[in-house]
């Protein structure tokens, strides 16, 4: 058992060396080397210039048609001339004001659609980032107070081996002791095994800039002050990113009616024709009218029309989902903070307190093994619970954040 313990002691001295010597990232640097080095960012980036580019698109006026034919001309008659015969044709088809009004505006929808997809994006990556830097912090802390419970065990057990072998105790008590201590080696090692999981999970959200030996700067105890339910809810229906990509969705499909409508309209082109053979030249003007006969565009206007009830749909249910959404993440963070709040003030103290009465009267001969040990697994089991409650806390508040798509309403204390 000694053996595997040392192993394990030169394996984990080895680990920590290694994360002493790597960078210290705080969560404002991971932030900003997400935003540098997450190629979905960058995709997305891209989709707002190809949007950009569609409002170039609908300013674009139409091209002019040029149509030119040459040929051979035969007299047929007597006395007439024969030679080339050439025609030239220019038509330039004109874009009715409404028409060209409506066809930006509905770039303009995209635009500001795909906008918002990007801010809805980063929003997320942000909040992706920021759920990664706390699970490693708790991960971290869970393996800090592994080792140290793994420590606390080694002495416990190297102390009833001594007395065990001086015939102060039974040989129960070290058996005892030594699968506690095998207990821990195994919770250390799991613990262990999370951290790189949460690092893992961490360095993909901010892509292969983040080098693969970082460490982390930063603690789980922060806290936050939040504002009434009814205010959050305001301020997440107006500023919400997803939101406002659905609404402008809405705003696009409502233009690509009227825009469909508008192209029942008889549409209208110019045109220019001058014909030249050996004996005659013509020229001629006109106009050029697309009569919308057979085609009134019924199908097109439908499924726009369409287009804006499913729009329309998705924006009211989204809205409720978020709103579900931002209840229970309030109902969450209150529910943390009294946790932290009753495990930080009270029962972590107590347990440390009771694991220190016990460890005296063990030693003293006062108490037995069985109770000191239960007085260990009663401060391990609190000191992992208020590591979770303040990572649930942590993360109640970072998806109240996402949800209002802004800086988060108060300040950290």
């Amino acid at each position: 058992m000694k053996p595997i313990t040392l192993v394990l002691s030169v394996w984990l001295a080895g680990m920590c060396t290694h994360a002493a010597a790597a960078q210290p990232y705080t969560l404002d640097q991971l932030l900003s080397l997400a935003l540098q080095g997450n190629k979905g960012v960058e995709a997305a980036s891209a989709g707002v210039d190809v949007a950009r580019a569609g409002l170039t698109t609908a300013r674009a006026y139409p091209n002019p048609e040029v149509e030119f034919t040459t040929g051979r001309v035969s007299a047929r008659q007597p006395g007439s001339a024969t030679g080339v015969g050439q025609t030239l044709s220019i038509t330039q088809r004109i874009d009715l004001p409404n028409q060209r009004r409506l066809r930006y505006e509905v770039a303009t929808g995209t635009l500001r659609a795909t906008t918002a997809s990007h801010e809805s994006f980063v929003v997320d990556l942000v909040a992706r980032v920021k759920r990664g830097f706390y699970e490693t912090l708790r991960r971290e802390a869970e393996f800090s107070a592994a080792q140290e419970d793994l420590a606390l065990t080694q002495q416990l057990y190297n102390r009833a081996q001594i007395r065990v072998d001086v015939g102060d105790a039974p040989k129960y008590e070290a058996i005892r002791v030594g699968a506690e201590l095998l207990n821990a080696q195994k919770n250390n090692q799991s613990a262990l095994l999370r951290v790189n999981q949460a690092k893992s999970f961490l360095r993909q959200q901010v892509g292969e800039i983040l080098p693969a030996g970082f460490a982390l700067q930063g603690r789980l105890g922060r806290t936050w002050s939040l504002e009434p339910l009814a205010k959050l809810r305001e301020t997440m229906l107006a500023g919400n990113a997803e939101l406002t990509e659905y609404r402008a969705a809405l705003q696009r499909a409502r233009a690509s009616v009227d825009y469909e409508r508008s192209l029942r309209l008889p549409s209208v082109a110019l045109k220019a024709t001058s014909s030249r053979d050996p004996d005659v030249r013509d020229t001629q003007f006109g106009v050029v009218v697309s009569v919308p006969l057979w085609d009134r565009r019924e199908g097109p206007v439908n499924e726009a029309a369409a287009g804006v009830i499913r729009a329309r749909s998705q924006l009211e249910a989204r809205e409720f989902e978020l709103t579900q959404q931002l209840d229970s993440a309030y109902q969450q963070f209150q529910i943390a903070a009294s946790q932290v709040e009753a495990l930080e003030s009270g029962i972590v103290r107590q347990a440390e307190a009771a694991l220190n009465v016990a460890e005296a009267a063990y030693r003293y001969g006062e108490r037995g093994i069985i109770d000191y040990l239960d007085a260990q697994r009663v401060l391990r089991t609190a000191r992992n619970d208020l590591i979770a409650a303040q990572f649930d806390l942590q993360m109640a508040a970072v998806e109240i954040e996402r949800l209002l798509a802004n800086s988060f309403a108060g300040d950290p204390s």
